[in-house]
């Protein structure tokens, strides 16, 4: 997803139908990363969520989800150019993933499950084509949060975000400029709260592909424990997304 001054900007078209045959998951990645990129997406389809995520858009005739590898992005991803056709049909997608995504690791704010993979003085830390998995599966969520949502509500949400923007920038980034209060209601939230929520949507779905994944590894309870933290430190309010999550697998670990 992309950013402007720390909030973020939804870019978004209206295309013709998908052709007949187009449609499933189109790679887009350079011979120089065809073989990182086998090795990640080996990764996820390991388990049988990753598969699962996979098939849900492979399969698909009347949707388009494309997958990028470009060193533009480094470690990171992102996900943007969702397209619906002229009757409000979501058709599309790109997912671009950064040639660097099996390291680094992001702020535990927005992203308690892919940071709670990094060492942080703790015995463990998962690196390459695992990392890397659980960025993509990061991302698909954003594809499958979007399919779920109201397409005009999103035209609405891309249309009022650079107002609200322009309008923040320029009154001194007061929040309570009764303007900025009138397109937030109009919006469902603010556009930082609108990102928060689409951030924590994908990580609860980073998160079933890492249980599944590691769920037999010594370590596990300690990567569990370590987005317990995560939440409870930075994002208190969205606890209740990853509840039933924490409670399913937290029972592998006593808890």
């Amino acid at each position: 997803m992309k950013h402007f001054a720390g909030l973020p900007i939804l870019p978004s078209s209206r295309s013709s139908p998908v052709t007949p045959g187009e449609g499933g998951i189109k790679e887009d990645v350079p011979i120089k990363y065809r073989s990182r990129f086998e090795k990640w997406k080996a990764e996820l389809l390991s388990t049988s969520f990753g598969r699962a995520e996979w098939e849900r858009y492979a399969n698909r005739k009347d949707f388009i989800l494309t997958i990028k590898v470009t060193n533009d992005r480094g470690k990171g991803a992102g996900t943007d150019k969702f397209r619906w056709d002229h009757n409000g049909n979501f058709i599309g997608a790109t997912i671009t993933l950064g040639s660097d995504i099996d390291q680094g690791y992001p702020t535990p704010v927005y992203y308690p499950v892919l940071n709670s993979l990094s060492s942080n003085d703790t015995i463990y830390s998962v690196s390459g084509p695992i990392l890397a998995a659980t960025k993509i599966s990061h991302e698909i969520g954003h594809v499958n949060q979007t399919a779920l949502s109201n397409a005009k509500l999103l035209e609405l949400q891309e249309r009022l975000m650079p107002q609200y923007i322009a309008i923040f920038l320029k009154n001194g980034l007061n929040t309570k400029d009764n303007k900025l209060l009138e397109l937030a209601d109009q919006m469902g939230g603010t556009p930082v709260e609108l990102w928060e929520r689409r951030e924590y949507g994908s990580e609860v779905n980073a998160m079933n592909y890492l249980s599944e994944r590691l769920g037999n590894e010594e370590f596990y309870c300690d990567v569990l424990n370590r987005i317990r933290e995560n939440l409870t430190s930075y994002a208190r309010k969205y606890e209740q997304m990853f509840d039933k999550d924490l409670r399913t697998n937290g029972a592998r670990c006593g808890k």
